[in-house]
């Protein structure tokens, strides 16, 4: 073995080997550096694995441990799917952090059962694009391989059949074949169409698995609610980074709203559900982008709404909820909603007829006139207008209402209602001082509405990652809805390109990008 010899210093002089010296301690410190960036990055990792075991131990628990007595048969149907659900998302997470996690998952797989033999059958055939060999010699088609996958149409079950061609070539006894296609579910045996229907059912539709496996079941097709929330699961991991992707479109937005709601947490374990939260962020109808982003939170605290927003500082527009507070320290603008405002008189004027209730629901009316009549505007025209015909209504209403006010005890309803809008005045009329502002907060409110239709047909979140899942995945589907797309053949698309799609190019798969 041929030994370094050391190097020859002596024809150096002093002052190269002081640079000598000094560039070797920058390379050490260097390598010290990259050596603990790594430790770091071990132990964040190693971490991060630790609590996801730890999550999952707790899950698998509660899904094969003793039942709880206080909850019936129907509330357990839900809350297993969401377990199971959980964790097949956190096994996709494992996955990602460690290979052997997925050998070990591959391994431990129970043996397919096929699909039945009655359903009808397209085959989809995948060939070398070149049957030539690099050696000049023809190739020879020596077997395939067959992969089936299920698909589905509403009420009719068909199976996909793959049919991978083995050619050889007999000279130099090489091999090839098509390669198989990256799917959102390694090796899985529903097609993206069935997924999307699945999701889309779930999310849209607001059925629970448990109704869906009946359904298939009467289909032809028996598939346990496990496989179900299996996939349901593993597609809540793999559509986070479009997730991701929006949220940070939206806060380029220099407009916003921002709405909250609340939806019942039940933690696996517990018998009793606490009121956890969905915010809804949203564009407003006069951007060029379209979207929403739901976030789902254990609770109404206004660190939700800091965390989400960062260090966006643009136009806020949303209720007078005080959680919101802390951002408009920190740079947001804040932009009053005029239906909360006229709310506060509307009930007034139902519950007494008050006449003060009746006339402020009169100014109120003049100012959505108008805007109705400005929609179509450019912002800038827009601004114009309203600075032109809004502006002296809103100043007269000013006046009016504070002279009112004087005219009315303390503690009463109308007293409240005038001092709800007079405290808020300046927020209030924010929008006219600028034509992208919209008037009110209704718009993200109507984003909110689906949340309160899913709430009363599966009653509840599992868990903080099951209310966050159904968030994610409702995040594309309404987005969809909101720029005109049908949400099942969106979810199918983007779900096919996925597997392949560059990191770098995940914006093209958005609603508001999404060409099919």
């Amino acid at each position: 073995m041929t030994q370094l010899k050391p190097a020859d210093l002596q024809h150096l002089t002093p002052e190269q080997l002081r640079a000598m010296v000094l560039q070797l301690q920058a390379n050490n410190d260097q390598l010290v550096s990259a050596n603990n960036e790594l430790a770091s990055a071990n132990t964040t990792l190693s971490t991060h694995n630790d609590k996801l075991t730890h999550e999952l131990a707790l899950l698998r628990r509660h899904r094969f441990g003793k039942r709880s007595e206080g909850m019936d048969k129907h509330q357990l149907a839900l809350l297993d799917a969401l377990v199971d659900e959980d964790i097949a998302a956190i096994e996709a997470e494992l996955e990602a952090l460690s290979p052997k996690a997925a050998e070990q998952r591959v391994r431990k797989r129970a043996k397919r059962q096929p699909l039945p033999k009655d359903l009808p059958r397209t085959e989809i055939h995948h060939e070398p694009e070149n049957t030539n060999c690099s050696c000049g010699c023809a190739l020879t088609r020596i077997g395939e391989d067959v992969s089936e996958k299920l698909d589905y149409q509403p009420g009719i079950f068909s199976v996909e059949r793959h049919i991978r061609g083995k050619w050889c070539c007999r000279d130099c006894d090489s091999l090839v074949q098509a390669p198989v296609a990256p799917h959102i579910i390694d090796k899985g045996i529903p097609t993206t169409n069935l997924l999307a229907q699945v999701l889309i059912s779930k999310y849209a539709d607001h059925l629970p698995l448990h109704r869906q496996a009946q359904q298939f079941a009467r289909a032809g097709v028996s598939i346990p609610r496990s496989t179900l929330a299996d996939w349901v699961g593993r597609c809540g991991v793999e559509l986070q980074p479009l997730i991701d992707a929006l949220r940070e479109t939206l806060l380029k937005e220099a407009v916003l709203h921002a709405d909250e709601t609340p939806v019942a947490m039940l933690a696996p374990g517990k018998k009793q559900t606490h009121k956890a939260y969905v915010w809804a962020y949203a564009s407003t109808r006069y951007s060029a982008i379209q979207g929403v982003v739901y976030d789902f939170q254990p609770g109404r605290a206004g660190q939700a709404a800091r965390d989400f927003l960062a260090e966006w500082q643009g136009k806020l527009v949303c209720d007078d909820y005080a959680g919101y507070k802390a951002g408009f320290a920190n740079g947001i603008s804040e932009v009053g909603c005029w239906a909360h405002a006229r709310r506060k008189f509307h009930d007034l004027h139902v519950a007494n007829k008050s006449q003060i209730a009746g006339q402020a629901l009169n100014y109120t009316q003049d100012l959505y006139r108008i805007e109705r009549e400005l929609a179509e505007l450019t912002p800038q025209a827009r601004q114009v207008q309203r600075q032109e015909r809004s502006k002296p209504i809103t100043d007269q209403l000013h006046h009016w209402l504070i002279a009112k006010r004087q005219q009315v005890p303390d503690g009463s309803g109308t007293a409240k209602a005038i001092n709800y809008s007079v405290k808020r005045w300046e927020a209030l009329t924010r929008y006219l001082d600028d034509g992208a502002i919209p008037i009110d907060n209704n718009w993200v409110e109507n984003q909110i509405r689906p949340w309160a239709l899913g709430r009363s047909n599966w009653l509840f979140a599992g868990s903080l990652r099951s209310g966050q899942r159904a968030a994610n995945i409702m995040t594309l589907v309404q987005s969809a809805k909101i720029n005109d797309l049908n949400p099942q053949a969106y979810l199918k698309d983007i779900m096919e390109r996925l597997p392949t799609q560059k990191a770098s190019r995940i914006g093209e798969l958005l609603p508001h990008n999404w060409k099919p």
